[in-house]
């Protein structure tokens, strides 16, 4: 059911139409019944009309009189003598004379007729009169046409006049929609609807409650992040600072600290890539969108990591138009380039080649990075942007500390921002290109 107002509009015109058709119907019938019990007794009148205007009982030479073709009359003696008849009425007896008063149904001249026989006992004599019945079938007929025509009329009016009343009723549920659409991200106020309808307020209050709820959960999940990034940054900076001094130890060997140092880096950025990855969400991203030069971005970002480029002697490079804008948060597109880049860096081998790419055509400004490292295999494309997956798992071929977190989380700036991502084997450097393709601010 794609429209309730449609629905209703067919549940009531069909209901209005099945309704009028059976009254139709019965009314039909009726009046069928009614006709002939009229036209029935006309023929008795008739029949007692002619009784009583004519007493002649002498034996006569027949008579025609003249009447309208869609009745006639017989007169017959007590012997089955013609005493009189209509024009167009049989020479010949219609009807048996065996019963004082009866009704018959005949054939004569191509039309059914309707007979009715009256004994005239004081004179001996039979009087029939007839009448077509095909005439009181169309008289029927036209008394329902003359019914059904205001009817049949009627029903798109009704619909008219339907359309705009269901329209009318569903109006609160259109404000409700329309409340709720118009919300931000971060408008969890309850809805409030002016005479709200009994049969939604029970819907409302069930919105308003959800709603509550969310808002509640949302605060709680603030208040988590909150605490968990205290909470998890200050011991892990402890660790740091305790391996530092450990190591000023003579008694005490770097290679043996080696694995403690790496686990707890891989701590550190796993804690950080998962707060990256809440504070990117879209209700809070949303709430910072505006115009932000991604090629300034990009160029700040390569600043500040230069300090990875020159222990690795790799080779960066930034191109592409210098005021390429987007719309989105600052923060999530830093986040989105720093990702991509640290990536770049960290699965590109020493003195490898790594080129960032700002440009802006029609209908996009695009953000590519491309670089000199391995790659990845075609079939892995989908499967990396996946939350905590990482080709060859723990065991990758460059031996640099993983979670498998960057490039998830830059699928889901990517989503937020409602950009698109594409990754394919670069055919400049040789190894991975990530393109990002933003609506241009």
């Amino acid at each position: 059911m794609k429209s309730i107002r449609i629905y209703l509009l067919l549940a009531l015109l069909a209901t209005i139409t099945l309704v009028s058709f059976l009254s139709v119907l019965q009314g039909y019938r009726s009046s069928t019944q009614k006709v002939d019990e009229l036209f029935d007794q006309r023929l008795k009148n008739l029949a007692n009309i002619i009784v009583h205007a004519n007493h002649d009982t002498k034996p006569r030479q027949e008579r025609m009189i003249n009447t309208k073709p869609s009745v006639f009359f017989q007169i017959w003696s007590d012997n089955n003598v013609l005493l009189a008849r209509s024009g167009n009425a049989p020479s010949t007896l219609a009807v048996d004379l065996q019963d004082t008063e009866q009704f018959h149904d005949i054939n004569f001249n191509q039309y059914r007729w309707r007979t009715f026989v009256l004994k005239d006992n004081s004179l001996n004599r039979w009087v029939i009169t007839a009448e077509r019945i095909d005439l009181r079938y169309s008289l029927a007929d036209t008394i329902v046409s003359a019914a059904i025509k205001p009817t049949v009329l009627a029903i798109p009016i009704a619909a008219i006049i339907i359309w705009f009343a269901i329209g009318f009723g569903l109006r609160p549920l259109k404000q409700l929609a329309r409340q709720l659409n118009n919300k931000r991200a971060d408008d969890l106020t309850p809805v409030v609807l002016k005479d709200t309808p009994e049969e939604l307020s029970q819907l409302v209050t069930t919105t308003n409650d959800l709603l509550s709820r969310l808002n509640d959960a949302f605060i709680r999940e603030q208040q988590f992040a909150a605490d968990a990034a205290h909470e998890l940054r200050t011991p892990i900076s402890a660790l740091k600072v305790q391996m530092h001094n450990l190591k000023q130890q003579a008694n005490v060997q770097d290679a043996e600290l080696t694995p403690l140092v790496d686990g707890i880096e891989r701590m550190g950025h796993v804690v950080e890539q998962i707060l990256s990855l809440y504070r990117n969400s879209p209700d809070q991203a949303s709430k910072t969108f505006q115009a932000v030069n991604l090629y300034t971005l990009a160029q700040k970002i390569l600043a500040e990591q230069y300090t990875q480029f020159e222990g690795k002697n790799q080779c960066v490079s930034l191109i592409g138009d210098k005021s390429c804008g987007v719309e989105g948060d600052e923060f999530a597109l830093k986040t989105l380039l720093l990702n991509l880049i640290n990536n770049a860096a960290k699965y590109s081998p020493d003195k490898s080649e790594i080129q960032v790419t700002v440009e802006q055509n029609k209908r996009h400004v695009c953000l590519m990075v491309e670089d000199s490292g391995p790659g990845v295999p075609k079939e892995d494309y989908e499967r990396v942007l996946e939350r905590f997956y990482r080709v060859d798992g723990d065991q990758h071929g460059s031996g640099e500390i993983g979670c498998g977190l960057g490039l998830a989380i830059v699928k889901h700036i990517v989503t937020v921002h409602d950009a698109k991502i594409i990754l394919s084997q670069s055919e400049l450097l040789g190894g991975l290109c990530v393109r990002v393709e933003f609506k241009g601010a």
